[in-house]
Order: structure tokens, then C-alpha cells, then sequence
């Protein structure tokens, strides 16, 4: 992405740099796998694999022991000013939507991670759990296959399904990154829609045994 979501008094300014800088850290570069192996990606909706989060002080966090909240899950890097930010906003969300049955998780994952983490906590505010994992169980918890950005963002509604997530691609005119560009507003609207009643997917029927 080109370009930061930046909150200061001097509005013109802001616009200034809102306009020339990312709004997400480019984070790996990874060998192409051959054809042969390559799998599709995942879309959602699909099922959200279980995740373990380190902590840094306290036991390990279960992403499925939040299952009957709805759970925004950021995933990040603690030297990422983008991914700083996110989670300063991500801190205010959890403040306004937490007696909502919103829970917002963060798992940070680069290679200073689990050091890291109490920094990162510090600098954001971050008022939810933050830990850390590997990139190995990210990529697979998002199905990732190559180069990717952080943050990323998945949305998980209350039956632990992943309705959907944010991935950035580094194009500005994507929706993700658009999506990155005004997330105080944008991460309303989407938790919003997951809290409307009937807003999960419904079960599916068992077929008949012939």
C-alpha cells in the first residue's frame, strides 16, 4: 500500500502525507512454490483453524476460547508503524464495542516478536491481548502464499466462522487497501454488520443417508 493513516491537529499536513506514504509494511518475500504444489487460497466464509497465541506474561490464549464473541484478529509486527497504529485503533474499538461482545485479539509474529511484545503494548495502548506466534502459523492460519503486508485482519463472527479479511496486496486501489486507508470507520462498519441478528451464516443441513 502507499499510504499512512495519520491522526494529528494539523489537518493539512495530514492530508499531505495521507496522500505519499503506505499505509502497510511490506513483510516477506518468499520463494514461489512450484505449480505443482501451489494450493488456491481459502476465501471466505470458511472455518477459523485453531490458533495458539504466546503470551508474554500468562498462559497461552486459544483463539477458540472467544468463540461466542465476535472476534477481530490482527496480526502484526512490533516494529511496524502501520501495524502500531492499527493497533492504537484497534484500542478504541475494543473500548466502545466490548460490551458488545467484541473482542479484538492481535498476535504479532516477526523475528523480535516475542520480545517485542511488551514494547508494542506500551507504544499502542493496546487494551486486548497481544502475543506472538511464527509467520509459519500465520500464513497458514490465513492462507498466505507468497508476498504479503501487514497488518492483516480477519473477522471472525461468533460460530468461529472467518467472514471475511484484509490482506493487502501493496495496491492502493485495492479493496484492502482502501479498507487500511480509514480504519476508524471501516472497522465499525464491518464489525457492525456481524452484530446485526441473523448476520451468521446459517448451518447446514445434513444430507439424507441413502
Amino acid at each position: 500500500m502507499r499510504k499512512i493513516f495519520v491522526v494529528v491537529p494539523f489537518v493539512a499536513i495530514a492530508a499531505a502525507l495521507f496522500a505519499q506514504t503506505p499505509s502497510a509494511t511490506k513483510a516477506s518475500t518468499a520463494p514461489k512454490a512450484a505449480a505443482a504444489v501451489s494450493a488456491p487460497p481459502v476465501v471466505p466464509p470458511r472455518k477459523a483453524d485453531e490458533f495458539v497465541i504466546h503470551m508474554a506474561n500468562g498462559p497461552d490464549q486459544l483463539l477458540s476460547s472467544y468463540r461466542g464473541k465476535i472476534v477481530v484478529f490482527a496480526m502484526m509486527y512490533t516494529t511496524c508503524p502501520h501495524c502500531q497504529h492499527t493497533a492504537g485503533v484497534l484500542a478504541k474499538i475494543q473500548t466502545e464495542y466490548a460490551a458488545k461482545g467484541v473482542q479484538i485479539l492481535g498476535v504479532t509474529f516477526d523475528s523480535n516478536a516475542q520480545r517485542g511484545v511488551p514494547g508494542f503494548i506500551q507504544i499502542t495502548g493496546a487494551n486486548f491481548p497481544v502475543g506472538y506466534s511464527t509467520e509459519d502459523q500465520v500464513r497458514k492460519f490465513m492462507h498466505i502464499e507468497g508476498d504479503y503486508f501487514v497488518p492483516m485482519l480477519a473477522f471472525i463472527d461468533k460460530t468461529g466462522m472467518i467472514r471475511s479479511q484484509v490482506v493487502s496486496t501493496g495496491d492502493p486501489n485495492s479493496v484492502a487497501d482502501k479498507f487500511l486507508l480509514d480504519q476508524e470507520n471501516t472497522l465499525r462498519k464491518e464489525i457492525d454488520k456481524y452484530l446485526k441478528p441473523g448476520a451468521a451464516p446459517a448451518a447446514k443441513k445434513a444430507e439424507p443417508k441413502s
